[in-house]
């Protein structure tokens, strides 16, 4: 392929953001051979390791058992890396979302690269895997794989929606590991939950309206955290809960999207909520760019009636909760954001709670105001060109049909308890 078919420089705003980023037209072999190269070189040889969402509130409990082990790396690198990086151009032309599991911190397509941090993930004692919920299983395995016995394992910010992918890796991790420590907040099925903890696995589940994931780690990890900890936590809440109250809680989310997990955590872990001069030169110089691409996909708003429901839906390359909080602004009960790339983020309001069932009929799950899903409506690439010149008319097609479904359902259970109350 022509690079220049993909490169976004010069290419107006209102054409590029219709696309994925870069990253997702390099073959899955080449992400899957680097990724695993990568695991292999930060699992081998550490005395724990953490499986980790990896945005700021997972980065920001692998950051706390990094400290909690005396395991942080040395921050100053990283530091000149963001200077460099800010100078050359602060306007990348990948997204955060698009970066794969093993293009992070200074990775390159050929494993070579002058950033003096590219070897990061080798140097802690405490290694650090990112994982998404649709990765899960793999990380865990390339855990059985490469890590040492005697480890301590700890898994964060992550939900499987079902127990069956992770079962043989989570059998043969509940052997060898010292300990396994899984922290999180979102909503567990009573079953998945079960079948983990009977591994003897050390689940705490968070309220997930009332807690993240930082939380969660902060008050259950055996170590004195000094206040900074503290703080840190409850930014992140603050952003991960959509509290909106603390300003830079927008910093973090923003940051953690545009780093690798290992520059965030170490920052975190080094500066706390309040990030370093040159990091917030960095994140504001990121912002231009973020700000034109939530307009661009606030203007391709379309809003639907659904049952009691006005449902904003949208296309493109994007921030996607701002872009939903401006559009519940503009008086939608829900928004959908569909990605170029095939996913789909689902956000609720107060008036709409339902965001992780709606998601749940589409594979994928989540949070009452908050899930994600990624349809099964990619057979080929003809799919995906479909996809992108139709603005993702399937993909918004089945999830509006996820939406009809709930409606059904809630106005279902709304007639049984008013009939349950007329024969009390």
């Amino acid at each position: 392929m022509d690079e220049d078919l993909i490169d976004q420089t010069g290419t107006p705003l209102s054409r590029y953001t219709k696309l994925p980023g870069t990253g997702f037209f390099y073959p899955d072999s080449l992400d899957d051979e680097r990724a695993e190269r990568r695991a292999s070189e930060t699992i081998e040889g550490s005395e724990a390791v953490v499986v980790a969402d990896g945005d700021a509130d997972g980065l920001a409990c692998a950051a706390m058992i990094r400290e909690a082990y005396d395991a942080a790396l040395d921050v100053s690198d990283f530091e000149a890396a963001i200077a460099e990086r800010t100078a050359e151009d602060g306007n990348e032309a990948d997204d955060g979302e698009d970066r794969g599991v093993g293009v992070v911190d200074g990775d390159d397509a050929d494993g070579e690269s002058d950033d003096p941090t590219a070897d990061a993930h080798t140097q802690s004692p405490v290694g650090l895997i990112s994982a998404g919920p649709y990765s899960l299983d793999t990380a865990l395995e390339r855990v059985v794989a490469y890590a040492d016995d005697g480890i301590d394992l700890y898994v964060c910010d992550l939900c499987p929606d079902e127990f069956e992918p992770i079962e043989e890796a989570l059998d043969a991790l509940s052997t060898s590991c010292a300990s396994i420590r899984w922290f999180d907040h979102h909503q567990w099925d009573d079953a998945v939950a079960a079948a983990v903890r009977e591994r003897d696995v050390d689940l705490v589940v968070g309220e997930s309206d009332e807690e993240c994931t930082a939380d969660v780690t902060l008050r259950s990890l055996d170590h004195a955290f000094d206040e900074r900890w503290t703080e840190l936590a409850a930014v992140t809440r603050d952003h991960d809960l959509w509290i909106k109250e603390d300003p830079r809680s927008d910093d973090l989310a923003d940051y953690s999207y545009w780093s690798g997990g290992e520059e965030y955590a170490t920052v975190v872990g080094a500066y706390g909520a309040d990030l370093p001069e040159v990091v917030r030169e960095y994140v504001e110089t990121r912002r231009v760019e973020k700000a034109a691409r939530i307009d661009a996909a606030v203007k391709r708003a379309v809003t639907h009636e659904v049952g009691d429901w006005r449902v904003a839906v949208t296309y493109g390359r994007c921030s996607q909760n701002e872009v939903a909080e401006t559009l519940r602004e503009r008086g939608a009960d829900a928004a959908v954001i569909v990605k170029p790339a095939g996913s789909a983020s689902i956000r609720g309001s107060d008036g709409f709670e339902h965001a992780h069932e709606v998601a749940g009929k589409v594979n994928g799950g989540g949070h009452p105001q908050a899930a994600g899903c990624k349809p099964d409506v990619y057979d080929d690439m003809l799919d995906y060109a479909h996809h992108w010149t139709t603005e993702g008319r399937a993909c918004k097609r089945v999830i509006l049909a996820a939406f009809e479904a709930v409606a059904e359902e809630v106005a279902e259970g709304a007639d049984e308890a008013d009939e349950a109350d007329d024969d009390q």
